[in-house]
Formats: structure tokens, C-alpha cells, sequence
């Protein structure tokens, strides 16, 4: 289900057409997630942290396919459940089985928008989703939620009076404890409406296992912090847990028609997921 760069060259290829505010020289954590989807919209700088990554996690290949399997569980949830409207928090690159694409085969008429502050993403994003009257993509920092959510194109198609479906897939873990995440996420839970859905997915704490993994994330990447589970769940405060609650990504509501590897390897532990209903 990922999507695979057609060659080394193809990704290089990509260091040959740069949007306007792209820095090639500073790592993007959009632009790393891509390299390690094996994207080609990442440049060295991005693949140099990809590859040391690869280097400190067995099976590490398989952890972006775990994270990909479980929003899109999580986006048939909340479709299933009657959410018709989402906003997809930090989106990232295009990919395969996009938030959209996912909402949209449960219900035609669902309407979704990226936001992230990575130009490629909007330039990306735009691009492909021309034709799609319902889906767009903003340039905006999720952590300032009131700019967010007033955005001009935000409102145009969210219906913030009606329940939302709110995703921060691998985000919150690139922000410091000084940064409050917590609180943000409160921010963005308070402004929706009853009946909303929050879904997180974040690194998860494994003690010295992923110690180095975190030391390299946060050394050359600026960010990537490994939180416990109960931090996790705290996040979730003030919503109604969905079933089974914060836990790996691979044991969060399973599908059998997910291609993924063995849940309980060291790769299948790096990231939890869980989801809340605002009351």
C-alpha cells in the first residue's frame, strides 16, 4: 500500500524542481516521512535522516506502513460512524490511501483538508487534488489552531457547527513539552463540535530501545519525542475513548485485510494510535 520511488533517480530527480520556501539544505519532517514511504519529494539532507533511522530500527521499513494501515482504520471509523468532514493536521506529502481517499470511498461526499507548513505539501497536494471540489490543503501551522480553524478555505468546506474528524497522524511528537501539547490539542478539541472525533498516533517510550532513535530524531530532524502511554492517552483527556484505547499501532482496531507484518516486533511497538468522541 506504500508508495515506492521508481528509482534512486527519481528521488534526485526531485531535488531538480524546488517550490518557492524550500530550503534543500534543512530537513523536513514531511520530506523525511515521504523518503521513508519511499517517496521521491525529499532530497539528501531527508534521506541521510531516513537511512540512520533505518540503521537504529529493525524492521524499520515497516513503520510508516503500520502508521498508514492504522489512519486509514481510523478514517473508515469515523466515516462509519457518520463524520463527513475531516481535518487532517500536519498531512504530509501525497501518498497512497490519502485521508480523503479513504473518507470519500465510505462516502462520496465527505470533505477533507490538509493542512501542513511544508510548501511542497501545498504544492504537491494542489496538484493532485484539482479536480477533487471537495478536498484541499492549506500552508498553515497546526500549532496555532485559531488560524486553523478561521482559515478562509477551512470554512468554506468544514462545517465547524457540525461533528469533525480531527487527525494528528505522527505529528504531536514533534513538539516539546515546553510547546504544551497538550493544551493544543484542548484548544482544538474545545472548538469543535459535540459528537467530534480526535485521532492521534505518537511515538511511544520504549525505555533504552528507543532512546538513540529519539536522540537521532530530535540531534538532526529538530523533533521526534517517545512518550508513554498514559502521556499519550492524556492527550485524549476530556473525549470518550474508542475501543481498545491507546495502544500500538498494528493492535488498534485490526483490520485482516491490512498487508502488514507481525504486530509484535520491535517495529510494530515504535508508534501507538487512539482515538476520543467529544461528549
Amino acid at each position: 500500500m506504500e508508495r515506492i520511488a521508481e528509482s534512486t533517480e527519481d528521488a534526485e530527480n526531485a531535488e531538480a524542481v524546488v517550490p518557492a520556501g524550500v530550503d534543500m539544505t534543512v530537513p523536513s519532517v514531511a520530506r523525511v516521512y515521504d523518503a521513508l514511504l519511499g517517496g521521491k519529494d525529499n532530497f539528501a539532507v531527508d534521506r541521510a535522516i531516513r537511512d540512520r533511522l533505518m540503521e537504529l530500527t529493525p524492521g524499520g521499513a515497516n513503520v510508516p506502513l503500520y502508521n498508514r494501515a492504522v489512519l486509514g482504520r481510523g478514517v473508515r471509523f469515523m466515516a462509519s460512524q457518520g463524520i463527513d468532514q475531516f481535518i487532517d493536521l500536519g498531512a504530509g506529502l501525497p501518498t497512497v490511501q490519502n485521508t480523503h481517499e479513504v473518507a470519500q470511498s465510505v462516502n462520496p461526499q465527505a470533505r477533507v483538508v490538509y493542512v501542513d507548513n511544508d510548501p511542497m505539501v501545498l504544492a504537491h497536494g494542489r496538484a493532485l487534488l484539482t479536480r477533487n471540489q471537495n478536498t484541499t490543503v492549506i500552508t498553515a501551522d497546526f500549532c496555532e489552531p485559531e488560524v486553523v480553524l478561521n482559515h478562509p478555505e477551512v470554512r468554506s468546506l468544514i462545517d465547524l457547527d457540525r461533528p469533525v474528524g480531527l487527525l494528528m497522524v505522527a505529528v504531536l511528537h514533534h513538539l516539546d513539552d515546553s510547546q504544551h501539547p497538550g493544551q493544543l490539542v484542548a484548544r482544538y478539541r474545545d472548538a469543535l463540535a459535540s459528537g467530534s472525533y480526535l485521532f492521534i498516533t505518537h511515538f511511544i517510550d520504549g525505555g533504552e530501545e528507543t532512546a538513540e532513535i529519539e536522540r537521532v530524531m530530535i540531534g538532526d530532524l529538530g523533533s521526534g519525542r517517545f512518550r508513554s502511554f498514559d502521556e499519550v492517552r492524556g492527550f485524549l483527556t476530556g473525549t470518550e475513548l474508542v475501543e481498545p484505547g491507546v495502544v500500538y499501532n498494528p493492535l488498534w482496531r485490526p483490520d485482516p485485510t491490512d498487508v502488514v507484518p507481525d504486530p509484535m516486533t520491535f517495529a510494530g511497538k515504535i508508534i501507538g494510535a487512539g482515538m476520543g468522541r467529544k461528549p
